[in-house]
């Protein structure tokens, strides 16, 4: 009987979640597709002038914003976040462990908006004295971003790598090839899934993070010529105007909405298709 309830809880839990998202969508669709219907999908996706007064809502350079800053945060945290997970799971002393460990877990629990005081404070300063101009704009959003992702990376990255049978590592040992070589081409492929499934969940924080881009992206709703540009994400126009949006300017943010939630959903759906071809 125990066994039965807890699968009843169990199985009302999951429901309740796929309800959840089930809700999420609808909302979502019902209310930003027919918005994008009335603009025209074509000038929605495509136009390059958000003007609001004017009725103009293309969010070009906001899904050009996006894209951008989600790279550069990809470059930047990835290679970062993996060496980290790789030094963690076989080169980091105990002791030395204790320490690291806890202090990536306490990054991966402040909050956003905290991360974004620390570039308007930090980073921004340091970009303006190198670079001149604002500080502000796609190179400072991609470092601050680099280092929120940092801790879903080094995070689902070492628990993958430490997954792997330590008969791979062994085995190479016994072959002659060093430590170092043993667990970069034996031990780090083996985990490959996994340290891909860090990566897309990085990249799910990256394209999703509002408020500390805000801080730091300099929210210029044109289309970024180069990496000290000013721009703005999908996320930052989406908070930035639904305070004071009414009628077709709210709908066509829902619209963004939509669109955010689709790039979302082929980068949930691309990492499944490239896990089950793998498999």
């Amino acid at each position: 009987m125990k066994e039965k309830a807890m699968q009843w809880v169990f199985l009302a839990a999951a429901s309740i979640s796929i309800l959840a998202v089930a809700l999420i969508c609808i909302f979502l669709f019902a209310n930003g597709v027919p918005a994008i219907q009335k603009i025209g999908i074509f000038n929605f996706l495509t136009g390059i002038k958000w003007k609001p007064s004017n009725e103009l809502f293309g969010i070009f350079p906001m899904i050009l914003g996006s894209i951008y800053v989600t790279a550069g945060a990809i470059i930047i945290g990835v290679p970062l976040g993996m060496l980290c997970a790789v030094f963690l799971a076989h080169f980091c002393p105990e002791k030395l462990y204790k320490i690291i460990k806890p202090a990536i877990e306490l990054l991966a629990g402040i909050p956003s908006i905290v991360y974004g005081f620390f570039g308007l404070v930090v980073l921004v300063p340091i970009m303006q004295n190198l670079f001149g101009g604002s500080g502000k704009g796609v190179l400072t959003a991609s470092i601050l971003l680099g280092i929120m992702i940092l801790p879903t990376v080094i995070g689902v990255a070492e628990a993958a790598i430490r997954a792997v049978p330590n008969t791979y590592y062994e085995g190479a040992l016994a072959l002659g090839i060093t430590h170092e070589r043993s667990v970069f081409f034996t031990v780090v492929p083996a985990a490959k899934q996994g340290i891909f499934a860090g990566v897309v969940l990085g990249i799910g924080r990256a394209i999703g993070e509002t408020m500390a881009v805000i801080m730091v992206a300099g929210n210029q709703a044109i289309i970024p010529t180069g990496l000290f540009s000013g721009v703005r994400t999908l996320t930052a126009n989406i908070v930035m105007e639904m305070g004071y949006a009414a009628d077709l300017h709210r709908e066509a943010l829902l619209g963004t909405a939509v669109v955010l939630f689709v790039f979302i959903l082929i980068i949930n759906l691309s990492f499944s298709f490239l896990k089950r071809r793998d498999s």
